[in-house]
């Protein structure tokens, strides 16, 4: 009777003598002298391969075992004994081997041993059989078990937000419209479709973020966080945009600005903490062939208090620098990335928290300062990156949030919802959201963001 493994564990226990069995891909064959065969198996729990040594007494040795290419599926049964090879420690001596599924050399696309990022991008439902690939993979899953955790942890609450909203969270109006209407012969009215004839009834779209339900919720439950699919139909084909990607958002009752980004600090050393942890072999993998700077930046962003100015004093760093940007600095602009970076990246040589942005250029539903030109708002900012994570203390106070939607153009009838949170029991609270690709890029050192996500929406 043989026992089943994955091989991260077994590599990791090491049981000698015992029967066990494995299932997994092969990644090479290579045969020597004395009737033997040497297969690298991979099933994908970990980087590394598992040898097996497979002789020629085995029935199916010519006819199957010497057949076998990369890509070919297989079940391997045997004694788990001290490898006399260098470089590792255990091998797998074969007494059985069931093919699973063949992978033909003359047309199994993943042959060579190096590929190009933008080639594995055309086959997105193989490359994850690649080394780099697959960590990426297993990285992503390990961050997203360490929010859970985080989160977990302090006592706050999951909450599941709608993926089909009427409300545009961000006011930027860079949706993807949600219908039911038949598209060759759509209803009018006045020039305009007509969606009161649609399944809602009224335009419907998908959300942009799950901040606005989560401060209901949040404001019933304490503390509360969502984690989901967003989507912005943006026109942006950088390295760094998606239309379809994956949002972080606690909501905290009772909470204001430097509690807010008191929290987000803390919580993203935590997830870097744990990946460090839990990968350490992938790390190894994107230090050595992704980005020989990663060990470096993650040591940074966990051994150092993270920088704190405010937009004002970022504009002035801005203006007094050596240097020239493609994009204008001036007060009452966003700052974009490159001015981002360079505060990140040259300035302060770590991350930096830069608060209270003008209140013109912010979301309608971020407190304003008592100055009445500036909001209660946050950008954490990575070297590499530019911007991770954003949020804000929330307006709770109604006659103002009444003011901000006025001056933002949106209808009051759209958000009375929201507006109740005002009315009855309000309280102060805050949040911020994070952009979960991005940090996968971040701890990966990967350039593009296409290759953080299994399958990349983009336009």
């Amino acid at each position: 009777m043989f026992k089943f493994m994955r091989i991260a564990p077994l590599l990791m226990a090491q049981p000698l003598d015992t029967a066990l069995e494995v299932k997994g891909w092969v990644r090479t064959r290579r045969d020597a002298k004395g009737g033997f065969s040497f297969l690298e198996i991979n099933d994908g729990s970990c980087l590394a391969n598992l040898q097996v040594v497979a002789d020629s007494g085995l029935v199916n040795y010519e006819s199957e075992i010497k057949r076998l290419t990369t890509g070919c599926a297989v079940r391997v049964a045997g004694d788990l004994v001290v490898s006399p090879a260098r470089g590792q420690a255990v091998e797998l001596r074969c007494r059985e081997l069931t093919v699973y599924g063949w992978a033909p050399a003359e047309t199994y696309p993943l042959q060579k041993k190096h590929h190009s990022f933008e080639f594995l991008r055309s086959m997105t439902h193989l490359r994850p059989r690649t080394n780099s690939l697959a960590a990426v993979a297993r990285i992503r899953s390990a961050l997203a078990l360490a929010l859970h955790r985080f989160f977990a942890e302090r006592g706050f609450f999951y909450v599941h937000t709608p993926i089909i909203t009427t409300n545009d969270c961000e006011g930027a109006g860079e949706m993807f419209t949600v219908t039911a209407l038949d598209l060759n012969n759509l209803p009018r009215q006045d020039d305009r479709v007509d969606f009161s004839r649609d399944f809602f009834g009224r335009q419907a779209s998908l959300t942009v973020s799950g901040q606005l339900e989560a401060e209901a919720y949040a404001l019933a439950l304490g503390n509360v966080y969502t984690f989901g699919p967003t989507f912005r139909a943006e026109h942006s084909n950088t390295s760094r945009h998606l239309a379809e990607f994956w949002m972080v958002e606690p909501e905290m009752a009772f909470c204001d600005l430097a509690g807010d980004v008191d929290l987000a600090e803390e919580f993203l050393k935590y997830l870097l903490a744990s990946v460090q942890t839990e990968c350490a072999a992938e790390l190894t993998l994107f230090g050595q062939f992704i980005d020989p700077g990663l060990h470096d930046r993650l040591a940074m962003v966990l051994e150092q208090d993270f920088a704190r100015i405010t937009y004002t004093e970022a504009v002035d760093r801005l203006l007094k620098a050596d240097r020239a940007f493609e994009f204008p600095v001036r007060w009452g602009a966003d700052l974009q990335s490159e001015h981002e970076r360079y505060l990140a990246e040259e300035v302060f040589k770590r991350p930096v928290v830069v608060t209270d942005y003008p209140r013109a250029i912010k979301p309608f539903y971020m407190r304003t300062n008592d100055d009445g030109r500036t909001v209660a708002a946050m950008d954490i900012l990575l070297p590499g990156v530019g911007e991770l994570i954003g949020g804000s203390q929330r307006e709770e106070r109604y006659d103002v949030l009444l003011e901000r939607l006025a001056e933002t153009g949106l209808r009051q009838e759209d958000y009375e919802w929201y507006l109740d949170l005002r009315r009855y029991g309000s309280a102060p609270h805050a949040g911020f959201g994070m952009g979960f690709e991005r940090l996968v890029q971040f701890a990966t050192g990967m350039a593009n963001i296409r290759e953080v996500i299994p399958f990349p929406r983009a336009r």
